[in-house]
Order: structure tokens, then sequence, then C-alpha cells
């Protein structure tokens, strides 16, 4: 009994030394300089991260991916926490974190370099049940207030695409509704599940039909870090086409989110 035991262990060590062997070391450098891989947890988007009510530790589809990745590179993983998209591309200037869980957004694309999606996020419109405000299209108009999270995905679109409307920032994407309802705003503007749990949490609100655009979450790692960038790529695309990602969703129960498609061949 005690050699089956051994020969398990051994097993177990063999093709967990496999798996780390096949990471090329110029990408285990880049991505774990210092031995350790830190990664960036958003608790401001309740699709991608939450904290575990019973112990308060991190818990969600980027946290299992955090996982799975350190295991691959053979390094313990370090989870960086914040409570906003914005905090998580602040912490670049102190390179507080290794890889993030991010929206593809061009003006964060010049310090950080993208895998392809590997969620597919909605941002929706949050308006008060009696707001003469009947659609996406009759937002960005004169005299319009639209609350959105500083610096997340959705006050980088609207602040390129609203005219008229004027955005009204919250410190974090969470408290956008408790704002809006607060100051008397005309829209409060998010990922819609969370917009949708905000309408059963306070009476008399309702959601805008359909979307007013697509969220595309991704990995990323600081920009100079080539060889990390490609592994991180091919490592989204191996955790979209095996169900990982689908899988930790399911686990996770998330609603208002799905699987990105395969991203083109290089």
């Amino acid at each position: 009994m005690f050699r089956i035991a051994i020969g398990v262990v051994g097993l177990i060590v063999l093709a967990a030394c496999a798996i780390t062997s096949q990471v090329p070391p110029a990408a285990r450098s880049d991505l774990a300089p210092t031995g350790e891989l830190h990664a960036a947890i958003n608790f401001g988007n309740p699709i991608l991260a939450a904290r575990d009510p019973s112990t308060g530790e991190p818990r969600g589809v980027s946290v299992d991916l955090s996982r799975e990745l350190a295991r691959r590179l053979g390094v313990p993983v370090q989870f960086v926490t914040y409570d906003a998209a914005g905090k998580v591309v602040e912490g670049l200037k102190s390179k507080a974190w290794d890889v993030a869980y991010v929206a593809i957004d061009p003006a964060r694309a010049v310090d950080i370099s993208y895998t392809a999606p590997y969620v597919v996020i909605e941002g929706a419109y949050l308006v008060l049940q009696g707001s003469p405000i009947r659609s996406n299209a009759d937002v960005d108009r004169e005299g319009v207030r639209v609350a959105v999270g500083a610096g997340s995905a959705y006050d980088l679109f609207l602040s390129r695409n609203l005219k008229h409307a004027n955005i009204v920032r919250a410190p974090t994407s969470p408290v956008v509704t408790d704002m809006f309802v607060a100051q008397k705003l005309e829209v409060a503007a998010g990922v819609k599940q969370q917009l949708e749990a905000d309408a059963r949490r306070i009476p008399g609100l309702r959601l805008l039909e359909g979307r007013f655009m697509v969220i595309n979450q991704a990995m990323g790692t600081l920009r100079g870090r080539p060889a990390g960038a490609k592994y991180l790529r091919e490592f989204v695309e191996e955790m979209k086409a095996s169900g990982f990602v689908a899988q930790a969703l399911e686990r996770h129960r998330v609603e208002g989110a799905s699987v990105a498609p395969r991203a083109p061949v290089e």
C-alpha cells in the first residue's frame, strides 16, 4: 500500500512538472517576475469576481483563471484586489500586478497587452419607472445626466460616444445606482446584471431594453512583456475551447455573460 501511495504521488509530481515545463522560461519570467503571479481582481464587476460571504476570500471566473495560470507557471498566486476597474489600471504605475482582467479599450491598450476576450458582457441603462426616456437612443440628449463608474469601460465608451448628455462619475461601479437615486439623475449605466439586481433592490426603477454596448472582457499584462503576452493569448484560447470558462461561469452562477467566440488564428 505504501509503495502504491508513493507511486501515485510520483505521478502527480511528474504531471505537474510536465505542465510547468511546457511554459517557455521567458513567459514565466514575464508573468511572474518576482516568483509569484500577482493577479488583479476587480470586485467592482460582479460577473468577474466577488468576496465569499463566509470567508471574505476572492471567488469568481477571474480568480479561477488566475489559479489555473499560476498552476501552469509553477508559482504561487497573490491576489491584488480592487473595487473599480479604473483603480486596476492605476495599479500599472506601480506595477502592482502581473495580469489583470479588464475590458478591451483603446485608451487602455497604450499600457496593456490584451488577449482576445474570454467573456462578453452587456452594458445597459437604468432609469426611473416614470422616466420619459424609453430607449437607448433617448439617452444622448441635452439635460440628461448619466451616472457611471469612474474609469470603467462604460465611462471610457460613453465619454467617446455621448455628444449631448453629461456624464456624472461615481467612485466605483457598485455605487452607481445609489448615487443615481440620491442625486436624482436621469440615467445610470453599467453591467446589465448589476443594474438588474439594483432594480430588484430599489423599487421604482426599470432597465431600458437592449444594450448600449458589448464589453469584451480580456486578460492583460503590462506592455513590454512580449513572451508573457503571447502565452496569455494561447492560455485564454485554451481555457475557452476546453470549457474551463463556461464551467467557471456556471459554477459561480453568473448570468449576463457568455463565453467569447474563438479568436482568429494569427
